[in-house]
C-alpha cells in the first residue's frame, strides 16, 4: 500500500483455484523456462474417479460424456472465464468487476461513497471516493 495527500492505494494478491476435476498449467516461454509474467495459463482436466466417495456429487470430466454431466457443474464457470482451454485474464477481471460492483451496493458504505472501476485488462482496479474526497484505490492482481 501507499499513501499520497489525499490518496490511498491499496494492491492486493488474489489467488485463482480451479474448480475440482480441473488444474492450472502455465505454459513455459520458448527457451523451455517459466516466463517472468505468464501469459498463457492452461486449464487441464483431471481424473476425480479415484477421489468420487470424497466428492460424492462430483463427475469426472475426463471420463464422462458431456451428456452425463450435470448443467450446473463447474464447466459452466470455466466456459465464462476462459478461451478455449485457456483461462481468459481480460474475462476474469470482467466478471470480477462485475461482482464487486453489485456486492458494493449492498453495503451500508456505498451511500457515503462512490465506487469507480478504472480501466484495466489484466487486474481489477476501484477507486472509492468519499464525502471528503479522500480516495482510495485498490488493484486486484490475479495469480496462479
Amino acid at each position: 500500500w501507499s499513501v499520497q495527500e489525499n490518496s490511498i492505494t491499496y494492491r492486493l494478491f488474489a489467488l485463482l483455484q480451479p474448480p475440482p476435476g480441473h488444474s492450472f498449467s502455465v505454459e513455459l516461454d520458448t527457451t523451455g523456462q517459466l516466463p517472468a509474467r505468464p501469459h498463457r495459463v492452461r486449464v487441464v482436466l483431471e481424473c476425480i474417479c479415484s477421489s468420487g466417495e470424497l466428492l460424492r456429487d462430483s463427475f469426472c470430466f475426463l471420463h464422462h460424456s458431456d451428456d452425463e454431466l450435470p448443467r450446473d457443474q463447474s464447466s459452466v464457470l470455466l466456459r465464462t472465464l476462459c478461451r478455449q482451454s485457456y483461462l481468459d485474464l481480460e474475462k476474469v477481471t470482467r466478471w470480477v468487476q462485475l461482482l464487486v460492483k453489485a456486492a458494493w451496493l449492498l453495503l451500508p458504505q456505498s451511500h457515503d461513497c462512490q465506487l469507480t472501476v478504472l480501466p484495466s485488462s489484466c487486474s481489477c482496479k476501484f477507486q472509492l471516493t468519499s464525502t471528503h474526497q479522500m480516495n482510495i484505490c485498490t488493484e486486484i492482481l490475479f495469480v496462479v
